[in-house]
């Protein structure tokens, strides 16, 4: 089963880094193929027009000495073949054996397959015969093929070096931002803003030390707000629960005046807690010394005290070894105590309260309708209303008082009511051999 607990990790995209090194790559990668195809293009043009002109003297140089000596008007390459047809004769047939391919082309520069093979064609015709020469193209489409092979892998190979590149440059530029964040992240005191920052690094220093000192400044105020409060009434409300003790205490008063009286005082009583609550949360928790704390003992005190408060006839199961110990601040450890369980009795109409020690957990349940699903997440927030009502500050104390001692708190939904527990971790003492 998931547990929630009072905060949800921020999911992370990629780093500034690693995104830089890609941008980079990919940037690179579009303006070499633009390039590269730019490049094959332009190259396949050119070829195309040398061998249109290379095709074009060659044919007017062997018609220029056929007339003279037909021995010597052949091209001396392998790869071009002239073809001569006297007037009358048709393409295919007697001496010249012109491919048929061939022997029907216009006179002018053509294009030719025979097969898979493409041939450039020139075909020229005088007052004697018709001359046509053949090129094949092969050796030239496979340099052609050839270069486009090496153009791809030159640009990949260049598109690594550039992200390679741009990482490492990226890390100079993140470098800075990794210290800063780093150093909010500590909570130093000092100033961010450091001598030789970059600008836009320096302004983003600036700005997250005025942001620091505003946010100081209204946690003073705030604290000092709570202070203040809790202090100005606790005086007048030490004087209305003295006058309802006396008041309850007198005798012969009608038995509503007695409870009117009772009543008075658990409500000033209630008031005082929410003030010290409130001052609790305004301040930052520090655990004390650290005492060895028995469990069982400590629970059952904090319970007794509870349940008289709350006058339900709940009770209260254990299921936690006799022997089981913490290490903790006996302060902090009762005001985390006293607010599970006083949690747990207010929602636990019917049934009996678990307390279960399960490893280094200590598991607090109730027997109500649990928490709402969308809702465990924010169960401890101050005030958080939810489907069980408002939380109030309870929860809300229990996690400032957890965070301070480096215990993990979480809450869940167990089928049979909600639960709350409490990881010591560390603090808890290990148990005597055979428990």
């Amino acid at each position: 089963m998931a547990w929630a607990t009072s905060s949800s990790p921020a999911e992370r995209r990629p780093g500034m880094r690693l995104r830089i090194a890609a941008s980079l790559a990919a940037l690179a990668f579009v303006v070499i193929l633009i390039l590269s195809l730019s490049l094959v293009f332009l190259l396949h043009e050119k070829e195309e027009e040398f061998i249109e002109n290379q095709l074009s003297d060659q044919i007017e140089h062997s018609m220029a000495i056929w007339r003279k000596s037909p021995d010597e008007a052949f091209p001396n390459t392998p790869a071009m073949w002239l073809y001569r047809m006297p007037r009358g004769e048709s393409g295919g047939h007697g001496k010249t054996d012109v491919p048929p391919a061939f022997a029907d082309l216009k006179v002018g520069n053509h294009e030719a397959f025979i097969g898979s093979k493409e041939y450039h064609v020139a075909v020229r015709e005088d007052e004697q015969a018709r001359y046509i020469l053949a090129y094949d193209v092969e050796d030239h489409e496979s340099r052609l093929s050839s270069l486009v092979w090496i153009t791809a892998a030159a640009s990949v190979l260049l598109c690594l070096l550039t992200w390679v590149a741009g990482y490492l440059l990226a890390g100079r530029l993140t470098r800075r931002l990794e210290s800063l964040a780093s150093r909010v992240g500590s909570g130093d005191a000092a100033s961010l803003v450091e001598p030789g920052m970059e600008g836009e690094l320096h302004a983003l220093a600036a700005a997250l030390d005025q942001y620091r000192a505003r946010q100081t400044q209204m946690l003073e105020r705030e604290r000092a707000f709570a202070a203040n409060l809790s202090h100005e009434l606790r005086t007048p409300l030490t004087g209305i629960r003295t006058d309802a003790e006396l008041l309850a205490s007198l005798s012969g008063l009608p038995e509503a005046v007695a409870r009117r009286g009772e009543r008075i005082i658990g409500n000033v009583d209630r008031i005082n807690g929410l003030a010290s609550s409130l001052l609790m949360l305004a301040r930052e928790a520090r655990p004390g010394a650290a005492e060895e704390i028995r469990l069982r003992p400590a629970i059952e005190a904090v319970w007794e005290s509870v349940q008289l408060a709350s006058g339900k006839p709940a009770q209260l199961r254990l299921e936690i070894p006799a022997e089981a110990g913490l290490l903790a601040d006996p302060t902090l450890f009762d005001l985390v105590l006293r607010n599970l369980l006083d949690n747990a009795l207010r929602y636990s109409e019917q049934g009996d309260v678990l307390c279960r020690l399960d490893g280094s957990r200590l598991a607090v349940r109730d027997t109500g309708s649990g928490f709402a699903e969308a809702d465990l997440e924010r169960v401890f927030d101050r005030f958080f209303s939810g489907p069980r009502g408002t939380h109030g500050l309870g929860l809300a104390l229990v996690r400032h008082a957890c965070l301070a001692c480096g215990w993990a708190v979480s809450a869940r939904n167990t089928g049979q009511g909600g639960e709350v527990a409490v990881d010591f971790g560390d603090s808890l003492l290990p148990l005597a051999s055979g428990e």
